[in-house]
């Protein structure tokens, strides 16, 4: 049996939370103090440990999924109508930028070689026959008028020529083989598609001898060197990790900070999405893969690190026992952060303090009959 006596002194209770939780007052509260023999905390299996700063060391883990970012994912589409000829590439296969994907037949890219062979023609004409005139302006034999009308034509050809090399490279045809075309007159009968950025194949929509229209998607690629993690965290917190907080997923080598978070709020869940950049050991990911992410507690200059089983409840109001005297002191705390088998609490503590860790239900007892009895 545990034997209570009262004491008098009173604590002040107004401690400040940390940034994670807003601003708030605990009510005054009169320490209550019991007697606890030695023979009584070994038969009650009471432990204590000794009160150090918080370390910074709790985390809190949350569910996350692995995204990818929108300029991470590449569509190859086809530029041009066309006959679907030979496809180069495999599933999951990992593409460099300019590696060729796909194999095109196109009479519209017939045309547009038509088109470019008659604006180099137009253009080379055009380009003699200024030269021509600027030589007979120079010697005096015709007027001004007729050269500047021959360097006017020469501009038009220039300008059509640009305009037909344009629409050639955006209906698939790399600058080296529209030179190529334009210099030797012999028009191409396909295209070879390129990847336009590295990544891994994670999808092909088409197959050799399918007919496309412009536009028609033909594959996928994925970059999967950035990756991003979508974080589930209750939308009360939201505001305990701002840009740029550190974070670690669970069994895996892989760290990241966080980016943003979504201004939305799930109605069914009341969770906040938490956009993080993985900043290394994306090889360990997998894009659509569900993790845990685990993001730091942080605590003020008056957190302190327990186990768990230090903390007992009466109501709302968290309490921790210390050791005083020949017994213990229950004193009110607030739990700051809560992360498996340990937790973060602020309160009126002191360093070095030994606070029991062991045999709390049996104290608890002891100090709610001490508070009835005053």
């Amino acid at each position: 049996m545990l034997f209570a006596m009262p004491r008098g002194a009173m604590f002040p209770c107004i401690f400040l939370l940390s940034q994670l939780f807003a601003c708030q007052a605990m009510a005054a509260e009169r320490a209550v103090a019991f007697k606890v023999t030695a023979e009584q905390a070994q038969t009650l299996d009471i432990k204590t440990e000794a009160l150090t700063p918080s370390a910074g060391t709790i985390t809190r883990k949350f569910p996350a999924q692995v995204v990818v970012p929108a300029n991470a994912e590449h569509v190859t589409s086809s530029p041009v109508p066309g006959l679907v000829t030979e496809i180069l590439v495999e599933p999951h296969q990992w593409l460099e930028t300019g590696a060729p994907v796909a194999r095109i037949v196109s009479q519209e890219l017939g045309e547009l070689q038509l088109q470019l062979l008659q604006a180099t023609s137009r253009m080379t004409l055009a380009s003699q026959s200024a030269e021509r005139e600027q030589q007979l302006f120079k010697e005096g034999i015709i007027a001004q008028r007729r050269l500047q009308e021959a360097q006017a034509e020469l501009a038009q050809a220039q300008a059509a020529l640009r305009q037909t090399k344009a629409a050639l490279r955006l209906g698939g045809m790399s600058p080296a083989a529209i030179e190529q075309v334009a210099a030797s007159g012999i028009p191409k009968d396909s295209i070879t598609l390129t990847a336009a950025k590295a990544g891994v194949v994670t999808e092909i929509l088409v197959g050799p001898g399918q007919r496309v229209e412009q536009t028609t998607p033909l594959l996928h690629v994925t970059d999967t060197r950035a990756l991003w993690l979508d974080i589930q965290i209750p939308a009360a917190d939201v505001a305990h990790w701002p840009p740029g907080s550190p974070l670690t997923v669970g069994g895996r080598a892989v760290t990241g900070h966080v980016r943003s978070s979504s201004p939305m709020v799930s109605a069914d869940s009341q969770m906040v999405v938490l956009r993080a950049e993985v900043d290394g050991g994306t090889d360990k990911l997998r894009p659509g893969e569900a993790v845990t992410a685990e993001l730091p507690a942080s605590g003020g200059k008056d957190a302190w690190d327990l186990p768990l089983s230090a903390v007992a409840h009466d109501g709302d109001q968290a309490y921790v026992f210390v050791r005083s005297g020949e017994g213990f002191e229950g004193r009110p705390v607030i739990v700051v952060q809560s992360a498996g088998i340990r937790v973060r609490v602020e309160g009126a503590l002191t360093a070095g303090e030994l606070v029991a860790t062991s045999g709390v239900v049996a104290l608890k007892g002891a100090w709610l009959e001490a508070k009835e009895a005053q």
